[in-house]
This record gives C-alpha cells, sequence and structure tokens, in this order.
C-alpha cells in the first residue's frame, strides 16, 4: 500500500491548526497551532505540535512523536510525549483518505485511552477529530482544521 496521496504525516511539513476544544458542559475554546512534521535519515518521523488556548484559559499543550510510516503497510505504531497526560504509545492506521491513530497512556489504572482521526480535504487541508477518554467516558474533545503552510 503506498501513501502517496497523503501529506500529513506522511511527508515533512508545516501544518497551522485551528480549531475548538469541548469539554462536557462547557463552553466551546478557541485553540490555535502548528504542528512541524519532520524525517530523519533512518526514515522515523518526529512530530510536534504546540496548541494554544483563546485568552490563555488553560496551559498550552506540547505533543512530541516518533514513529516509522513504512510506504508499503497500512499500520504503524508510534510514542507521544503530551504535556497534560505524559508518555504515551499507540498505533495508526492509514487509509485512503485519512489516518487515524489510537494511543494509551502508559502505567495507568483508569485506562486513560485517546484516538486522533485526520480526514484529508485536498493536499494542503485536512480536518481533526481528537478526543480522550477515561474510565470509558470522554473527557475532551478537539475540532479543528490543518492547513500545510
Amino acid at each position: 500500500m503506498r501513501h502517496v496521496n497523503h501529506t500529513f504525516l506522511v511527508d515533512g511539513g508545516r501544518w497551522l491548526l485551528k480549531g475548538t476544544w469541548l469539554e462536557a458542559n462547557q463552553e466551546p475554546i478557541p485553540v490555535t497551532g502548528r504542528i512541524l512534521v519532520s524525517y530523519g535519515q533512518d526514515d522515523w518521523f518526529s512530530m510536534a505540535a504546540k496548541i494554544t488556548f483563546a485568552d490563555q484559559v488553560k496551559p498550552e499543550l506540547l505533543l512530541q512523536s516518533r514513529g516509522k510510516v513504512e510506504l508499503d503497510e497500512q499500520v504503524f505504531t508510534y510514542v507521544l510525549q503530551h504535556s497534560l497526560l505524559g508518555r504515551l504509545e499507540g498505533e495508526g492506521w492509514i487509509t485512503p483518505h485519512a489516518i487515524v491513530q489510537q494511543f494509551i497512556l502508559l502505567g495507568d489504572v483508569n485506562r486513560c485511552t485517546g484516538f486522533e482521526h485526520y480526514w484529508q480535504l485536498d493536499a494542503n487541508h485536512y480536518t481533526l477529530l481528537s478526543g480522550i477518554h477515561n474510565n470509558h467516558r470522554l473527557k475532551h474533545l478537539l475540532e479543528a482544521t490543518l492547513e500545510r503552510v
């Protein structure tokens, strides 16, 4: 399986994020951010993201992940360092139109898990839906658009 149609995560690049942070029974909070995807000589990707909340109502989110996407494979694994949650491990799937990732917080007895769904609109635009579950309850969501710069 070749991933030539995807430009996010499969290729290096810079992306702008604009969206909304949602928590149960709370007002939505506008967010903005930047994502940098790069590849090293060993074909491992690194992704660094910084998400800022409007009016600084919450601390910035900082995320750093590392993984390897093989051009002939659909499934990949990665590790993620999340500024709120700590160290996570995950698995991703690359489909013809989307990149879907799931992750779990290492050593967490409360079973904190999450997901990210990147839907490709065109080569320069994706939508993102991301969420965190804790004890089978949805804790928060992030809805956003990504634009390659």
